[in-house]
């Protein structure tokens, strides 16, 4: 480990009819449970936890995840990621994600919470072979500053990179770094509370994309929008004022993401 204020690495193998662990190895300020089953469909859940309680100054992680063929799993996190006062250096996250032939990966952490004079880099590298289906989540809010007023954190930056078959098929960047335009449009919009669903899947389609509009055009509150990618997949913003509201659209796309395209029922991720 290069100094990792926390690291964590698994491999999921598939052995018979369920997803195993072939290898976890955890040190620092990463933790994670073994497996657990939630449905009959032999996919392994596993919840990642932070003894620490917090991200804070210069704080890095690492993460690397490995799905061998036809392996099946869900990786959340135990509660929300709390970014905490960072003056010196931003708080940092790496993760690898490696998923081959029929492997289904839902990484679906809860959400990442900024506090005042807070700032976050995360970046995201997802490798693909054909057959392999990609499922993540991520939502960013502000969180509470002495003065009762939103978005005292410093920056948020998120960027994602995915390769099928080593070539290059997302690339999404993402930065919110509040100054006196943060709620104009093209940003926040008069929102405060950011998510993203990324989704790739060949059983992706037009149709269900359109069942998926549909059902924005009916959630009031919120700003929805969808972008279909060029290879099947597509990918979800949500805009909103409250966390809930975001994992409401978000917990909406996923039961339909599960029933239609991976052929399995809902799961219900329970933290308490």
């Amino acid at each position: 480990m290069d100094n990792w204020t926390g690291y964590l690495r698994l491999t999921g193998a598939r052995k018979g009819k369920k997803t195993i662990v072939k290898e976890s190895y955890s040190e620092g300020a990463f933790k994670i449970t073994r497996p657990v089953y939630l449905s009959t469909t032999g996919e392994a859940c596993f919840y990642i936890m932070n003894p620490g309680g917090g991200y804070v100054d210069g704080d890095t992680y690492k993460i690397d995840i490995s799905m061998e063929e036809d392996a099946m799993a869900i990786m959340t996190t135990q509660s929300s990621t709390k970014i905490y006062k960072t003056p010196a250096r931003p708080a940092s996250q790496e993760i690898t994600i490696d998923l081959k032939s029929g492997s289904v990966l839902e990484y679906l952490p809860d959400p990442v919470i900024a506090y005042q004079h807070a700032c976050y880099k995360q970046r995201t590298v997802v490798r693909m072979d054909s057959g392999s289906s990609f499922i993540c989540s991520d939502i960013f809010t502000p969180g509470w500053a002495p003065d009762g007023t939103v978005f005292k954190y410093g920056f948020l930056q998120s960027k994602m990179e995915v390769y099928r078959e080593e070539r290059l098929i997302l690339f999404d960047h993402l930065k919110i770094q509040p100054d006196g335009d943060i709620m104009g449009i093209g940003l926040m919009e008069g929102f405060t509370h950011l998510g993203t669903m990324i989704v790739i899947n060949d059983r992706v389609t037009q149709f269900f994309l359109e069942e998926l509009h549909d059902y924005f055009e009916l959630v009031a509150g919120v700003r929805v929008g969808l972008t279909m990618l060029a290879v099947p997949g597509f990918v979800v913003r949500v805009l909103a004022n409250t966390t809930q509201e975001i994992e409401k659209v978000l917990a909406y796309c996923h039961e339909r993401i599960r029933k239609k395209l991976l052929e399995k029922g809902a799961v219900f991720l329970r933290k308490y």
